[in-house]
């Protein structure tokens, strides 16, 4: 997995104003918590903190007012319309430490022909990891499968030295059958009527 140096300050000042001023200054406001320590609020560099966060779960090297600390994102709060980094979450992290977090799964291969769907009933994975071996994703092969299969969490290879921690029987993929075309105007009117107030 990756491991992203930042460098972090800590800041004293708190509210909506105080967090509107650092994200002036291209920063992000954020809370560093864990291992039972009081939270700590820093202000981390907006550019090198959005590029880390392309990669899910990618385990950040801060350094603190000359201190290291090693913390993975937990909440990452984004503005709605332009996306830009409102506010971060993040907790502290041992190496050698075990963490539960989500990962992102990927299916590969092509269906059984029929012009059948895949429907991603879960798009991420709850798994147990240690903290700087925290796989980035799990892909799961789909080549052939027909219509009604289905693909559990607990058919899922996960990556050496994690555990699954979401339910073994929980429907992660399943393949859907072609829907046969239907006449245009058949029940057209009823989606309206469903959305009228009252």
């Amino acid at each position: 997995m990756s491991e992203v140096k930042i460098s972090a300050e800590v800041r004293s000042e708190f509210g909506k104003g105080a967090a509107r001023a650092v994200r002036r200054e291209n920063k992000v406001p954020g809370v560093l918590y864990g291992h039972g320590t009081e939270p700590v609020h820093v202000t981390l560099p907006g550019h090198e903190l959005l590029l880390a966060l392309r990669t899910p779960n990618v385990l950040l090297a801060l350094d603190v007012d000359g201190k290291s600390e090693l913390a993975i994102p937990k909440a990452v709060q984004r503005d709605a319309i332009k996306g830009f980094l409102v506010h971060v979450d993040l907790l502290l992290v041992k190496r050698g430490e075990k963490v539960t977090v989500e990962i992102p799964v990927q299916a590969e291969g092509e269906l059984a022909a029929g012009g059948n769907l895949l429907e991603h009933v879960l798009n991420t994975l709850s798994v147990e990891a240690e903290a700087t071996h925290i796989p980035e994703a799990v892909t799961v092969s789909v080549e052939g499968l027909e219509a009604g299969a289905s693909v559990l969490a607990k058919d899922i290879a996960l990556p050496k030295g994690s555990t699954l921690v979401t339910e073994a029987d929980a429907v992660v993929l399943q393949v859907l059958a072609a829907q046969a075309e239907e006449p245009a105007a058949e029940g057209a009117e009823e989606p309206a009527a469903e959305g009228a107030e009252a």
